[in-house]
């Protein structure tokens, strides 16, 4: 595999093996869950580092509050409805064309995880809730691929790495936590510079596991507060559970919770609700027919990746694959009727 000496000469020299190192950057696969202002700031530093191929996985649009903290947006991205996946996709493009980059529009849940993360080398964290965490350990665990998760909110933010047969899992440090939001950054705000700060430190990490050189590997859970000044370290060992349901009992009680043909969830802090058709990926719903068929109830914009509708009191954001967004309203009865009425059972 050839490597590009002058475009990655500064961290050539720094690489413990020089350009064998920045060659097996070069062949690893990474999947980044989540593009907003964790997944940006990953994308970014994942893409100037010349990894091999980048999963950009992504269920939402571009809005205006993104672009206080989310790097690779801007306001034509905002005024074009676009998804947070394709825009990321055209600005990475352009910084570094020898990347793999593969956009993914869509909802990540238990009936596509796999397919999205297979054959990855490393999943990173860049999403905004706990149950989709939990899936993501559920499916690392099981695939056997490591993950990075952070999170941030106000200006307090915090990371570890699980690796699996290594490390604790995610449910033997949070055994006790549920699918509840807690605070989040619709709700507290959130400091921009938290946010890059702890992308960093996950960027970091990934490179020492991508690179496979890890004697300086974390082995604790780091958590700060930016504003305050706060700064603290956690060895992690000591909470593997020897019980755990998931990384010792192999129990995948998120990846396995099939009870519907659709999901149905509020998105945080967003007073909305999504509704996602599960185990049709590959479908395609035509767009143009729906606008007409909107048109005489309401106003309808089109773009080639959703179809977007102000009726009542709502905006409705409706995706190829049958994925649909209802924003005003935190009622999943309704959302289950406006979904029937407008795009059918």
């Amino acid at each position: 595999m050839n490597v590009n000496v002058n475009k990655y000469s500064r961290q050539i020299l720094f690489w413990p093996n020089g350009q064998e190192s920045q060659q097996l950057l070069q062949s690893k696969t990474v999947s980044i869950i989540g593009i907003g202002a964790l997944g940006t700031a990953l994308a970014n530093h994942l893409v100037r580092a010349g990894i091999g191929e980048i999963r950009l996985i992504d269920r939402d649009f571009v809005e205006e509050s993104n672009l206080q903290r989310q790097m690779l947006f801007d306001e034509k991205d905002v005024n074009s409805n676009k998804p947070k996946a394709i825009a990321a996709n055209e600005k990475l493009s352009i910084i570094n064309s020898e990347v793999k980059i593969i956009p993914i529009v869509n909802d990540v849940n238990n009936g596509n995880i796999e397919s999205l993360v297979s054959g990855s080398d490393l999943i990173l964290d860049g999403t905004d809730n706990m149950e989709t965490r939990f899936l993501i350990n559920d499916v690392s665990i099981k695939l056997g691929i490591p993950w990075i998760y952070a999170g941030v909110v106000h200006s307090r933010a915090m990371t570890a790495t699980i690796i699996p047969g290594i490390t604790p899992c995610f449910a033997c440090l949070f055994p006790n936590v549920g699918s509840g939001h807690g605070e989040t950054c619709d709700t507290v705000g959130v400091l921009s510079t938290a946010v890059h700060i702890i992308a960093s430190y996950q960027a970091t990490e990934a490179f020492k596991l991508l690179i496979e050189h890890e004697t300086y590997r974390r082995e604790d859970m780091v958590q700060l507060d930016i504003w305050k000044n706060d700064y603290e370290t956690f060895p992690f060992q000591y909470s593997l559970n020897p019980d755990c349901p998931c990384c010792r009992k192999k129990q995948f009680a998120y990846l396995d919770n099939k009870t519907s043909d659709k999901l149905v969830s509020s998105l945080c802090g967003r007073d909305a609700i999504q509704i996602t058709p599960l185990g049709n990926e590959e479908e395609s719903l035509d767009l143009t027919y729906l606008k007409d068929k909107w048109s005489k109830i309401g106003k309808v914009e089109q773009t080639p990746f959703l179809l977007r509708l102000n009726y009542e009191d709502y905006q409705i954001s409706l995706f190829k694959t049958g994925r649909i967004i209802i924003k005003g309203t935190t009622d999943t009865e309704i959302a289950k009727r406006l979904y029937s009425t407008l795009v059918g059972n």
